[in-house]
């Protein structure tokens, strides 16, 4: 890739000037203005004060250096600032870009093995097999899976799994609920309600164990609910099957052999005070029963036992306070606490009508998910609770996401695809083939919509790396979207074929939005969204 060019002949530039230790890593990044060239790198900064140079001085000799015998593509390098040496590049290094794309096709490009030898646990969705899911479920389903599909690009060894909360007080509800609604009685006033609930104990066949059938049947509606915005798991855990296997007492023998818990008040208790939390906290109260902490403990235990290096948690905002007493008891365990991260995800305010939307006919009390994919489609639904970081509280408007309009980022990213097709669709009906690349002539690309799209492609590879570690999807999407906008700007003012284009640039603009779908069928599949040939 260019970068590695440019960061070579950095280093080659250092080298013939002597300057000494040689950095590790020549960093390389695109300037923010246009106007500042390509390509910049810090280089003379990062080096001269051990090299014993100023760094402007520095900076001048390396672009001397450079203008003297430039590196292929570059035009021109010049210095600027305290010392940041720019690079301005011609218009080939882009067509160089084009033919990586089309070479590794949707497989192939922007993948990176950044992650390669990590085996990683993302749970995310979690939630208790009490009842549907609701409308925030899919923004933690749309995060989780999509961060999966972002470090399996990257190289990580992935695993998908879903941790039942099927122990304990509501489960207990659940049953209790069930079992009042098969006896056609009502829910007592602590239970579950909801039309759901009449429903599924309608469906109870006679005989059946209701903490049995009742989890199935609820799991059965996740699964279903999650299958249709393309979410699937590689494992369903089960918190009880941690007490039927006796690990969770084992993890609490555990904890007191490492010293780390002890007796108050007829409690057992954390030292998580130990390890930076604010306060020790209970992991079996006084009653003898387990407080949700330490089958939580049990069961991060069990992810470590199975093999994971990294451990990735997909929690609701009311978790944010849990963080630091699982990271706790983490340590304890003797675990280092950096290999468990937790994203926490924000609520989300349902819109309709401009009006707040509150709570579904079957629940009574909330929107369930399956609402929300029934109104809007499980693409629109994916890749619009993907728009912004899960550390804001987002809004989802109904009326725009179900809107064909360019204001409907849905709409505008789909519709960028179903354009190329058509544009492939004409060329059939119009017996144009399109030619092997080798015999194209990709340098009559030099339209400055084509330029667009070709940066725009060539910062796919980047940009999924940084949304792998920062663990942040929405810069794919915000990727996704600018493409767009490129293929957009090009649609409107680039006619692929007709009155007064030449066969030849026609081949070369064929080539050009062929590598467009490339990236953008990466980059809705990285989203969980489908690429739909047209509108």
């Amino acid at each position: 890739m260019i970068r590695d060019q440019l960061a070579a002949a950095l280093r080659a530039a250092l080298s013939t000037l002597e300057v000494m230790p040689l950095p590790e890593t020549v960093n390389l990044e695109r300037p923010a203005r246009r106007e500042h060239g390509d390509w910049s790198s810090n280089v003379a900064l990062a080096t001269a004060k051990k090299a014993g140079w100023n760094p402007r001085e520095l900076a001048g000799k390396l672009a001397e250096i450079l203008n003297a015998a430039p590196p292929a593509h570059v035009t021109s390098v010049e210095i600027a600032g305290p010392g940041f040496v720019n690079f301005r590049l011609a218009d080939s290094w882009l067509h160089d870009v084009l033919r990586e794309v089309l070479a590794a096709g949707v497989e192939g490009y922007a993948r990176s093995t950044v992650g390669a030898g990590t085996r990683v646990n993302v749970e995310f969705v979690s939630a208790n097999p009490t009842g549907p899911l609701h409308a925030g479920h899919g923004r933690g389903a749309a995060y989780g899976d999509s961060l999966a599909r972002i470090l399996d690009r990257c190289g990580y060894s992935v695993h998908r799994e879903n941790y039942l909360n099927d122990r304990g007080t509501q489960m207990q509800k659940f049953v209790d609920s069930l079992s009042a609604r098969q006896r056609g009685e009502a829910v007592p006033e602590d239970g579950y309600h909801g039309q759901y609930i009449v429903d599924w104990a309608a469906e109870i066949p006679e005989g059946a164990d209701l903490l049995e059938w009742g989890e199935a049947r609820a799991v059965e509606d996740h699964r279903e609910t999650l299958g249709r915005m393309n979410v699937h798991f590689d494992h369903w855990f089960s918190e009880r099957s941690m007490v039927e296997s006796g690990a969770i007492t084992r993890t609490l023998a555990d904890l007191r052999e490492r010293g780390v818990v002890y007796d108050h008040e007829g409690a057992v208790w954390l030292r998580s005070t130990d390890y930076s939390d604010d306060k020790d906290r209970v992991l079996v109260k006084s009653d003898g029963e387990f407080t949700y902490l330490l089958p939580d403990i049990a069961y991060h235990r069990d992810k470590y036992a199975r093999g994971f290096d990294l451990l990735i948690d997909v929690w609701g905002a009311d978790h944010h306070g849990y963080v630091p007493r699982m990271k706790a008891a983490m340590q304890a365990l003797g675990h280092d606490p950096g290999e468990l991260e937790c994203a926490i995800i924000q609520l989300v305010n349902l819109l309709k009508g401009g009006q707040p939307v509150r709570f579904s006919k079957r629940t009574g009390n909330m929107v369930e998910l399956r609402d929300v994919l029934d109104e809007v489609g499980p693409d629109a639904a994916r890749l619009t609770y993907l728009l912004q970081s899960v550390d804001s509280t987002q809004t989802f408007d109904f009326d725009l996401v179900m809107s064909q309009a360019n204001e409907n980022p849905v709409y505008y990213v789909q519709m960028a695809y179903a354009r190329i097709r058509s544009i492939f669709r004409v060329a059939a009906e119009r017996g144009v083939e399109r030619l092997p690349l080798a015999e194209v002539d990709v340098s009559l690309l030099t339209h400055e919509r084509e330029l667009d799209v070709l940066r725009a492609l060539s910062e796919l590879p980047d940009t999924v790396v940084v949304a792998a570690n920062d663990r942040a999807p929405h810069r794919i999407t915000t990727w996704v979207r600018e493409l767009a906008g490129t293929v957009h700007g090009f649609y409107h003012d680039c006619y692929v074929m007709g009155e007064g284009i030449s066969p030849e640039l026609t081949q070369a603009r064929l080539q050009l939005v062929d590598a467009a779908a490339v990236g953008l069928a990466i980059g809705l599949g990285l989203l969980g969204v489908s690429a739909p040939e047209q509108l």
